[in-house]
């Protein structure tokens, strides 16, 4: 029998233990499933692996629901950058470790109650093209393999045998560079499923703007370009915008997202980090390198680099689809971030980063199931206190 003294600690600490479980399950690993019937589709990463992803059943009301997660990574533009990833989980599947699901993928109907119990599926990526390369040839110097789009294409395939095929609700979605992949593939995703099923597209920190460097030169159109060179992209970028520009302009979501017919998310913080490091201030439009300790910390910035990233958020806002289209949503937030839908505490927490009081999570729930119309764009930094802004050692 437990003494009353001994009492008042004990029981504090077992309800920590079962909220420590309970937190566990939430994030416990999500087995991985290696595609090896892909290969013979030629449909593999970078080193010529099979591609991988992981799998969460859906259960009750979500049993015939599916969220799609591409993962993000950002894209390799020559070989020596692609020879680089072959030898990590960026261009192998030999190299993947396990992985546990959060934020919109989380099974917590308390962290994530529009999502929690649907199909969840994360896409592993390993073709550094955004899901999009496609050539035949193999130069057996290098040995690389260029097959984004076969992969992307091979997935699906097999999720749709999965039960994917009978899918009544269905969200495509991805960060960074998956989230570059759900805006490209979003009108592909939707014509392979049912046309009665309810299927939208939502793209994290993926709205990657045409934008001037600090030197007033548009720097990240010649990585695209290199990219969509080296991949032999061109011929699975949407026709809709290939048409009209040329096949690397339609890398910029600016361009495909007007004359996209499904109905789009976009989930971007106005200061997106990456952008700032590689399109505002590229290392090549800044020699003397005194952006380097604004880009690691906003706080570190001083007021003309301040003015600078103003800015870039007036051209990010001026990218962005025109307001006439209630089927977009939007939740355009003034943190230093990117990729904000992964991570538990970012999208639903006691202290998640909100706009007008309303935190990610409900934004993109509201925008799917048609509760409200969602078009959330924050004031200028530093005014939200609740941001998360990204530190980087």
């Amino acid at each position: 029998m437990v003494g009353a003294k001994s009492g008042t600690w004990i029981y504090p600490f077992i309800c920590f233990f079962f909220l420590l479980a309970s937190l566990e399950v939430d994030a416990s690993d999500v087995p991985m499933t290696l595609l090896h019937s892909a290969v013979a589709k030629g449909a593999v990463c970078l080193d010529g692996s099979p591609p991988a992803y992981h799998f969460s059943p859906g259960s009750g009301s979500g049993a015939n629901n599916w969220l799609v997660h591409m993962e993000g990574g950002g894209w390799c533009r020559n070989v020596e950058q692609c020879l680089e990833r072959k030898n990590n989980f960026r261009g192998s599947s030999n190299h993947m470790k396990p992985l546990s699901f959060s934020g919109i993928l989380g099974n917590s109907k308390n962290s994530n109650p529009d999502f929690y119990n649907w199909n969840r599926v994360k896409i592993r990526y390993c073709d550094g093209s955004s899901f999009t390369g496609d050539v035949e040839r193999v130069d057996p110097a290098t040995n690389l393999h260029y097959r984004g789009a076969r992969v992307w294409l091979a997935i699906m395939e097999d999720l749709l045998a999965k039960g994917m095929n009978k899918a009544e609700n269905a969200l495509l979605s991805g960060c960074s560079a998956g989230g570059l992949a759900s805006i490209l593939h979003c009108d592909k995703f939707r014509s392979l499923l049912p046309a009665s099923a309810k299927v939208k597209c939502f793209s994290d920190a993926g709205y990657f703007i045409d934008g001037k460097d600090i030197s007033g030169t548009t720097t990240v159109r010649s990585l695209y370009n290199d990219v969509v060179n080296l991949h032999g992209s061109g011929k699975n970028l949407p026709s809709s915008c290939t048409s009209r520009l040329s096949p690397s302009m339609c890398f910029f979501p600016q361009n495909v997202v007007p004359t996209m017919s499904t109905p789009l998310f976009i989930l971007n913080a106005a200061y997106d980090a990456w952008q700032i490091k590689n399109t505002l201030a590229p290392s090549s439009a800044d020699p003397r390198k005194s952006w380097n300790a604004c880009k690691l910390n906003i706080k570190s910035c001083s007021s003309d680099q301040l003015e600078k990233m103003q800015d870039f958020r007036s051209q990010f806002l001026r990218a962005l689809p025109a307001s006439g289209n209630s089927s977009t949503g939007m939740f355009i937030i003034s943190c230093y971030a990117h990729c904000q839908s992964g991570s538990q505490d970012i999208w639903l927490g006691a202290d998640s980063p909100m706009i007008d009081k309303m935190p990610i999570a409900k934004a993109v729930g509201d925008w799917f199931y048609g509760r409200s119309v969602v078009r959330k764009i924050d004031c200028p930094y530093p005014c939200n206190s609740s941001c998360r802004n990204r530190v980087y050692e």
